[in-house]
């Protein structure tokens, strides 16, 4: 176990971002909250105290559009929503300790509320008047080298609106060089603040061009759905600025002081985003916490998209967009969770579609790992050739997939495992202890212990991708008996 200075577990953090409670979940919504977790389930396996957050971002003007586009009441609309996504977790797999919070939350907005004063308190809100390019879609600002034919380039269906009111503003400009040191801190740490280090190099590149302030309210009048700005009943908050907050508020911060300190300054906080999000979470976020004084994040990680074939982005005009919950219901959770961590690249744009996934269900689940599972149990069972196994024989600080979870390369890790069934699926052709059990029994005997013990080691590397699938295989090892079919191959 590894345990703290203070003795007892060491404390780990880990979060996804929040969805926007606007539209259903989609794929890069299951990949992060699938790969939060497999990070979270290997440091708990190595004996780390985790603290799991998610949940939903449930303030802006998109939720009062899409509440009043659906004819419901804007408080009902939110509350559906977030109780969807908060179901979604069981099925994707997801441990069922984690702790989902909702911007709506009573103790979040006190929160945000606390964050803002002291934020204020220490000179960095200001108030003016501006006029900015407002794209409603992104809630955010943009600036003309942002925009294709005045139009945001992200949501080119939706027109800019040009926005003229008075805000408040947080002093972004003044942070650069703080930034810029936060990162070259962690490299002389040896270690990237965010992985891929070729995001880090895109965020140097942003600060260094020059940071502006940012509006982070907005009048009351024209945008109500959103936490009143502390001692100014005609503003609000802007929506990034109060959701970031979660990621402390869902610790109890300013309260829970020994919680913060716990899991915030002294747990590593790692925060999962995707690309789109780089610039809040790595750049934003950080000022922010300079700005009321507090600990920086520790690492931010960085997804890329999924896509539709071709790299083609998913679209339901382009009827390219698959539902993860369809293949959970198909095909099972573990084998949607085997897709995300071993077909999606750790870091990269990734294309999903029917065909790629149930080629890749047959090969690595139907005829890889579930085939040799249950042709090395059938022989074990045959020749009475289960080996003495202990736990600690498969320590997972030993582990040969751990190596890649440190640095958050979660396909790597499973390319590893795979290799490793791959393996032993060769050295049974090669040795064909189904034929030498005739002539040599003792060797084939021998043989397939060996086998059993790759299978033990392969169950135990699973736990953390394919926590199910894993516990299926232990049981039917510990039972000697073959397990059930765990991926029937789909024609």
């Amino acid at each position: 176990m590894v345990t703290s200075s203070k003795g007892g577990k060491e404390p780990f953090y880990i979060t996804t971002t929040l969805p926007y409670v606007n539209a259903e979940p989609h794929m890069g919504h299951a990949l992060e909250f699938v790969r939060a977790d497999i990070i979270a389930r290997f440091k708990e396996s190595l004996g780390y105290e985790v603290f799991f957050n998610t949940g939903t971002d449930e303030h802006g003007q998109k939720l009062v559009e899409s509440a009043q586009k659906a004819g419901v009441d804007i408080k009902k609309f939110v509350d559906d929503n977030a109780l969807y996504f908060k179901s979604l977790l069981p099925k994707l797999g997801i441990k069922e300790d984690i702790h989902f919070i909702r911007t709506t939350d009573s103790s979040h907005e006190k929160s945000a509320q606390e964050f803002w004063k002291l934020v204020k308190e220490r000179g960095y809100i200001y108030k003016k008047n501006y006029k900015a390019k407002y794209c409603v879609e992104c809630e955010e600002n943009k600036a003309d080298s942002e925009l294709v034919d005045d139009r945001c380039s992200i949501h080119t269906n939706r027109e800019i609106e040009i926005r003229e009111e008075e805000n408040y503003f947080f002093k972004f400009s003044e942070f650069g060089d703080q930034l810029l040191g936060l990162y070259d801190k962690a490299e002389s740490e040896g270690r990237s603040f965010v992985v891929p280090s070729f995001r880090l190099n895109e965020m140097r590149e942003f600060i260094k061009g020059g940071l502006e302030d940012f509006s982070i309210s907005r009048l009351k009048t024209k945008m109500s759905w959103g936490i009143p700005v502390p001692d100014d009943e005609d503003h609000v908050i802007y929506v990034w600025f109060d959701a970031l907050i979660n990621y402390i508020s869902t610790l109890g911060w300013p309260e829970d002081k020994e919680n913060f300190e716990k899991f915030w300054t002294n747990g590593t906080p790692v925060q999962y985003c995707g690309k789109d999000n780089t610039r809040f979470q790595s750049v934003m976020w950080q000022a922010m916490l300079l700005a009321a004084g507090l600990p920086n994040s520790h690492t931010i990680v960085v997804n890329g998209f999924i896509t539709g074939d071709g790299g083609v982005k998913m679209s339901k005009s382009l009827g390219n967009v698959v539902n993860p919950m369809d293949i959970v219901s198909q095909y099972g959770t573990d084998a949607l969770r085997y897709f995300l961590a071993r077909e999606i690249s750790s870091f990269e744009d990734s294309p999903f579609t029917l065909e790629r996934f149930k080629e890749s269900y047959n090969s690595g689940l139907a005829n890889g790992l579930g085939n040799l599972v249950a042709r090395t149990v059938k022989m074990a069972v045959s020749y009475d050739a289960f080996p003495d196994v202990s736990p600690s024989d498969y320590l997972i600080e030993h582990s040969y997939a751990g190596k890649y979870l440190e640095k958050f390369e979660i396909k790597g890790a499973m390319d590893e495992i795979w290799n490793r069934i791959a393996g032993i699926d060769k050295l049974i052709q090669e040795q064909k202890p189904f034929q030498e059990i005739k002539n040599n029994r003792e060797k084939a005997v021998k043989d397939v212990k060996h086998y059993i013990n790759e299978v033990y080691r392969i169950a135990w590397e699973l736990a953390p991708f394919m926590p199910e699938t894993s516990r299926k295989i232990l049981s039917s090892l510990e039972k000697k008996e073959s397990p059930e079919n765990l991926f029937p191959r789909k024609d």
